[in-house]
């Protein structure tokens, strides 16, 4: 596999990658009950503003290993949630989860100049170097909502290969 990951937004038209984003994720959560491929396909669709809803995938090799979603919070104005984030097992480790978050924060930033854009994680490392800010403590599941303000101008702490998004 190629070391560098291609970050795209998910074209709905495409099956074949929407199906192989659908497994990426009902594989990763493992949760059939809650997560049934039926019910990922159906959330895999975009929806309009204003309650948006948009997912980005990452390949290597042309092959199909991440996907993440951001949608617009339908309970409060003017906030975005990063949601249904997961790489592929075989291809976890080499930078994939990072790009996608950046990928849907680029987009976000670029469609929302200010705002708030949320995510509840267990990997608090990560987002902070986002310069996301948690909001308490870890939470149930050892998961922590984190919190970042779009409005601000702040680089974030990592750089990601940006020559491999496509917006």
């Amino acid at each position: 596999m190629s070391e560098t990951p291609q970050i795209s937004p998910l074209d709905p038209a495409d099956s074949e990658a929407l199906n192989a984003a659908a497994t990426v994720l009902v594989n990763a959560f493992n949760e059939p009950g809650r997560y049934s491929i039926e019910r990922i396909q159906a959330v895999l669709q975009p929806a309009e503003t204003p309650f948006y809803r948009r997912f980005y995938i990452a390949r290597l090799d042309g092959e199909v290993v991440g996907a993440g979603g951001i949608k617009a919070a339908d309970w409060a104005s003017n906030t975005h949630v990063l949601y249904l984030s997961a790489v592929a097992e075989q291809a976890r480790g080499r930078g994939i989860a990072r790009a996608l978050v950046q990928a849907r924060i680029d987009w976000v930033r670029s469609q929302y100049p200010t705002g708030t854009l949320l995510v509840s994680t267990r990997h608090r490392k990560r987002f902070t170097q986002f310069g996301f800010n948690p909001l308490g403590e870890a939470e149930e599941f050892g998961r922590t909502l984190m919190m970042l303000s779009l409005g601000q101008d702040r680089e974030p702490a990592i750089k990601v290969n940006r020559s491999a998004v496509s917006r």
